[in-house]
């Protein structure tokens, strides 16, 4: 199976990484300056699952690409994702199956509508890289699951396809009948942690050490599981347990890489996370005496966003999503 994959950056670039030392056909769909770093140095991972050290690894540019490859491995930002579409547009054939692995949901229906949902899978990643100075690829913790699996949740043929080049590469590959449902899972979280910490200007352990910190958190938690509910993909009792410990935990140093970006004064996914979730509320969910958190983080972003275009600032390293 030929695998492109997307960028070089943190997330493609490790996930890249792990397939090509485990052997399997992979190249870098990357820009000029990537492809330079990556011939000069190689492509670099520093993990405590293991290092990786590719000199040389595969890489093609947009204009170079002449046919089609099977599986497109997808984990730009959003606000790239349309120029990233433009990019790999030449790498898509009527077999290739393209896997995102971008927070949200916007994103299934944009690539639907420019290649056809039967092109799309549904996929998501737990883990925390980021890109040092040099460009070496940093593992920050020991998590490292991608998900995957058709939109639909049947096991066809290609995606037990998928399966198997996955498997055994050096992370933990899972093949879900229940994909979209994960996808909603994280976005709750993300949705939750991103809106309250960037909000707040905060990671959870300040927030939670502030008067009325814990009750802002549950508050906005339940307004996007109550969102997820209105479109039949309420988390299940033991996921939401999971999900409102880790976003209560005290002392915990927990934050977004959305308020990272923002405090470096970098895009952020303002719309894709927060808006569109918002965009999403059938009803008025809080009652006239609760603020509506979602809607305040999606000003306070939206505002930030305004402010960002009369003084922009460089973009910041790529970053992993957790």
């Amino acid at each position: 199976m030929r695998i492109l994959i997307v960028g070089a950056g943190a997330i493609g670039g490790y996930f890249g990484g792990r397939l090509l030392k485990a052997g399997r056909d992979v190249t870098f769909l990357v820009r000029p300056r990537r492809a330079s770093e990556l011939a000069q140095h190689g492509l670099v991972i520093e993990s405590p699952a293991g290092g990786v050290v590719i000199p040389s690894p595969p890489t093609i540019m947009a204009e170079k690409i002449e046919g089609p490859f099977d599986l497109v491995l997808l984990s730009c930002k959003a606000y790239d994702l349309a120029g990233a579409m433009n990019s790999f547009a030449a790498a898509v054939g009527p077999g290739t199956m393209i896997l995102p692995l971008l927070n949200g949901m916007r994103h299934l229906d944009l690539l639907s509508e420019r290649f056809g949902r039967s092109r799309v899978l549904g996929g998501h990643c737990l883990i925390a890289v980021t890109r040092d100075p040099r460009g070496a690829i940093v593992h920050l913790n020991e998590s490292q699951t991608l998900s995957f699996g058709e939109l639909d949740g049947e096991r066809s043929d290609r995606i037990r396809a998928v399966d198997d080049q996955l498997a055994n590469a050096g992370f933990d590959a899972r093949l879900s009948d229940r994909i979209v449902q994960g996808m909603w899972d994280k976005w709750v979280f993300l949705a939750t942690l991103a809106g309250i910490t960037c909000l707040m200007r905060a990671s959870i352990g300040d927030i939670m050490a502030s008067a009325g910190g814990e009750r802002s958190i549950i508050s906005l938690l339940e307004e996007c599981r109550a969102i997820a509910e209105g479109e039949g993909y309420a988390p299940a009792a033991a996921v939401l347990e999971r999900i409102l410990g880790t976003l209560t935990a005290a002392g915990s140093p927990l934050t977004a890489s959305m308020l990272r970006d923002l405090e470096a004064n970098a895009p952020v996914e303002a719309d894709h996370i927060v808006g569109d979730l918002l965009e999403r509320r059938p009803v008025r969910i809080t009652s006239d005496r609760e603020p509506c958190w979602l809607s305040a983080a999606y000003t306070h972003l939206k505002a930030y966003e305004t402010r960002r275009t009369r003084s922009p600032g460089p973009d910041s390293p790529a970053k992993g999503r957790g």
